[in-house]
């Protein structure tokens, strides 16, 4: 009888400290996929047109990937003493252990070849476990209430577990990792171009730290699996098991869902900004501000803002709707992109402030769809029952996954070319690069802060459309198919 009410456990902070503590595990993980590009680029000197052409390739692999661990999670029916989604998260939690390191093996003195080889077979174990962990995990949100607003309040919890594991890191570890440069007689060592301090990547201590944060992540995880209550049952739903999946068949059917689309839209454009941006930002903070061991403190302090919005979510979305909010602050964030975008045009001495400010709007701007983001698929995996009378959690949000990954690897993979145009040589380090390159830089990093507005507010605003008033139609009449199923 204790077990029974144990797991019928009414939804409180429990569930909700634990569903953060999961996103927290993911992100242990996931926010190094910045350091990813830079550590190839920099400490294993990978020219840029052939790293961009290995991220290409590991995106084949997520094509595959994504999808099928979906489907094959939509269709498992076994029976399992932790649950399902639990087993999964915790095969991947425990393979992200190993997976994380392996992807920073610091050989840089091997063959161009072998870096090759250790770049795509260490990507394809770190994402192949990235994707048994995060799918479930992702999908589970719709399977611990039913509830709208305690979907939403699931939502920001897990924004903030995913921002404490990225703004931890990213504020730790380029203090760590980066070391400033100096002549034999104890003076600066200084690019004669540009006048900044040469700093170098540290690629030792990136293996030592991917480590120590799989440890941390694995904790995490632990924590949320057995702390969290999973209250619907999650083999009652129909799914893939009755045909063969088909993986332009659930293609075909993601691009139906609307709202799944201009979600998926959304979260893409936030990563261009993110993570395809990040390379160049660190490129650009090592040489044109000389700040590489202070740019994730720089970097973090623009994304604090989306911390102001959390205590006050739930009413603004009960008030507004997700939607309607969301796409409030994506205007915010397009203000943000213009000034970021025109910040290289600034003195040198008031640039960095310029950019901060273009920034922290930016980050505001971002602070309610954060919130709200995973609450956003959450619907858009009920919009799929009510227009097509079919669940399809784990494909649904595996898809969503893809293309996700597809902006966070495609993305760095087609800025690591654009640098490469704009003259960065990877031979010659951070501290070789010319005035001009160091300048483009600037350039590129604005712009893609700036499209990533732009492909924002497309999504939220023109292609979902889940506003306020459809969301109750929809909840109303769910609700009501499921009683008369009963």
């Amino acid at each position: 009888m204790e077990t029974k009410e144990k797991r019928i456990r009414p939804f409180g902070i429990r569930d909700k400290l634990a569903y953060a503590a999961g996103d927290l595990g993911c992100n242990m993980s996931f926010s190094l996929k910045n350091t990813v590009q830079t550590f190839w680029l920099v400490y294993m000197a990978l020219e840029t047109g052939l790293l961009s052409i290995l991220l290409l390739i590991v995106q084949i692999w997520d094509a595959v990937n994504d999808p099928m661990i979906g489907a094959m999670i939509d269709a498992d029916r076994r029976q399992y003493k932790r649950g399902k989604f639990k087993t999964y998260i915790l095969i991947g939690a425990i393979g992200l252990l190993v997976g994380g390191a392996a992807v920073f093996l610091p050989f840089p003195n091997a063959s161009v070849v072998v870096k090759a080889i250790l770049f795509i077979v260490g990507y394809i174990i770190w994402d192949a476990f990235y994707t048994i962990a995060n799918v479930p995990y992702g999908s589970m949100l719709s399977l611990v209430t039913e509830d709208a607003g305690e979907r939403a309040q699931l939502s920001t919890w897990r924004s903030i577990g995913s921002m404490i594991g990225n703004i931890l890191p990213g504020m730790i570890l380029p203090a760590l990792i980066w070391k400033k440069e100096f002549n034999a007689d104890g003076t600066p060592m200084i690019n004669e171009e540009t006048g900044v301090q040469v700093e170098t990547l540290l690629g030792d201590r990136v293996f030592i730290a991917a480590l120590i944060m799989g440890v941390l992540g694995l904790a995490a995880f632990l924590f949320m699996i057995k702390t969290i209550t999973i209250r619907v049952n999650e083999n009652s739903v129909k799914t893939n098991d009755v045909e063969k999946f088909n993986v332009f068949k659930a293609f075909g059917n993601f691009m139906k869902n609307r709202p799944a689309v201009g979600a998926t839209m959304a979260a893409m454009g936030m990563f261009l900004g993110m993570n395809a941006a990040g390379t160049a930002v660190t490129i650009m903070f090592a040489t044109y501000f000389g700040m590489a061991q202070l740019s994730g403190v720089v970097q973090m302090i623009g994304f604090v803002p989306m911390f102001f919005f959390m205590p006050f979510i739930k009413k603004i979305v009960d008030k507004h709707g997700k939607k309607e909010a969301s796409v409030a602050g994506t205007i915010v964030s397009l203000v943000g992109g213009v000034i970021m975008l025109i910040f290289p045009m600034v003195p040198k001495s008031a640039a960095l402030i310029v950019y901060m400010i273009g920034l922290t709007l930016f980050g505001m701007g971002m602070g309610v769809y954060t919130c709200v983001s995973w609450a956003l698929m959450a619907d858009a995996i009920d919009y799929s029952e009510w227009k097509f009378g079919k669940r399809e959690e784990g494909t649904v949000y595996s898809l969503h996954s893809f293309f996700r990954k597809l902006a966070q690897g495609v993305g760095p993979s087609v800025v690591l070319f654009i640098m490469g145009l704009l003259g960065y040589v990877s031979d010659l380090g951070t501290g070789g690069q010319s005035a001009e390159t160091v300048y483009n830089m600037c350039w590129l990093a604005g712009g893609l802060y700036m499209f990533s507005a732009i492909v924002q507010f497309i999504g939220l605003s023109v292609v979902y459309n889940l506003d306020k008033k459809t969301m109750e139609t929809m909840n109303a009449e769910l609700a009501e198919r499921r009683k008369s199923a009963e």
